[in-house]
């Protein structure tokens, strides 16, 4: 949050489009939550659970819905989403240094490489023959652009991000530290006594707004390239194996993986933790909570879930030995039904 950014209620309403309710000369220089927010800070509810924290919120202005705004004893800005509307607003307390255009004295050019003049290379960067910096892209320190990779306009990595062959990344793409694209799909071909490395070929193509988290790996394509549509959001410490497509306006969470050749379709979002086996295909506008394992395509939209839910150890364990019985379970089942069904 920055003391010198403030803006009016008046000028928030009329640029993102909300009501207002109250005082609209009434200055917001920063954002919290509800039960947080100081007099000169902007709350907001989102999810109605915390309703009840309206009336004791010392917030200068809170963003809410309609059918909130009577409990609310502060200007109001009325949003039909409010944390769409927050983020929108988050976003102008924002403010990152402007990265300077031109390349570290420290960083390694190859002769073959262009580098955009309004880019900016930082310190220690390594970018190999027959890559591409474009316009007004942003290399933090220690990133290392491999041959043939394209870094598009308006794209910024943060720090310590590798595209090691044939990657290219769309416009406005944000990597964050420690991410590794165009790595080596897990291309094997066992031989009588011994596993024989199957070249991986292909290359991994992000779309424009895409955001890739930390730490996470997407791995290029046997022969085809491994395809992030527009506008994919990635969490951190995530792993796209080679082949995978992913439509466009899907998120994904922190540790999910993705096996080689599936394709999730757009507008799916993937909990935490979830996986999804190689070659399978995922609709449009699905959504696979956390931690679930998927073992089949799934063809129509909806939400989806796997797993054991949480429980007391002796009796998890009570039903783990039971699991062992269902089989025979179900033999015995079977046996009467069809017993019941000769009378």
């Amino acid at each position: 949050m920055s003391a010198a950014v403030r803006h009016r209620l008046d000028a928030l309403a009329a640029r993102f489009g909300l009501e207002l309710r109250g005082d609209g000369a009434r200055e917001i220089a920063g954002v919290g939550t509800l039960a947080e927010a100081g007099p000169a800070q902007l709350g907001f509810l989102a999810n109605p659970r915390y309703a009840a924290q309206l009336a004791a919120t010392r917030a200068g202005a809170v963003v809410l819905r309609a059918e909130h705004a009577a409990l609310c004893p502060v200007p109001a800005l009325i949003a039909a989403d409010p944390y769409v509307a927050y983020a929108k607003i988050a976003a102008l307390f924002e403010t990152l240094p402007a990265a300077a255009p031109g390349v570290h004295p420290s960083a390694v050019v190859a002769a073959g490489a262009r580098v955009a003049p309004t880019a900016s290379v930082g310190p220690l960067c390594v970018i190999e023959d027959g890559a591409a910096i474009e316009d007004g892209a942003v290399l933090g320190p220690h990133c290392v652009i491999g041959p043939d990779c394209t870094v598009g306009a308006q794209s910024r990595l943060v720090a310590r991000v590798t595209l090691v062959a044939r990657v290219t990344l769309g416009k406005r793409v944000l990597v964050h530290p420690g991410a590794v694209l165009g790595a080596d799909g897990f291309g094997l071909a066992f031989e009588r006594d011994h596993w024989i490395k199957v070249p991986q070929l292909g290359g991994v193509r992000i779309g424009d707004d895409c955001e890739i988290g930390a730490n996470t790996t997407i791995d290029r394509g046997a022969l085809d390239d491994t395809v992030l549509e527009e506008d994919v959001r990635l969490d951190n410490q995530i792993q796209i194996a080679h082949n995978v497509k992913i439509g466009a306006h899907t998120a994904l969470a922190g540790c999910a993986a993705v096996a080689g050749s599936a394709k999730i379709g757009r507008h799916c979002l993937i909990g935490g933790g979830a996986g999804i086996l190689g070659h399978l295909e995922v609709a449009d506008r699905v959504t696979i909570t956390a931690m679930s394992l998927v073992t089949h395509s799934i063809r129509e939209p909806g939400e989806y879930s796997s797993g054991t839910p949480l429980e007391p150890n002796r009796r998890w364990r009570r039903n783990a030995a039971r699991i062992r019985h269902l089989d025979e379970l179900a033999r015995r089942v079977a046996a009467l039904e069809k017993d019941k069904h000769d009378e």
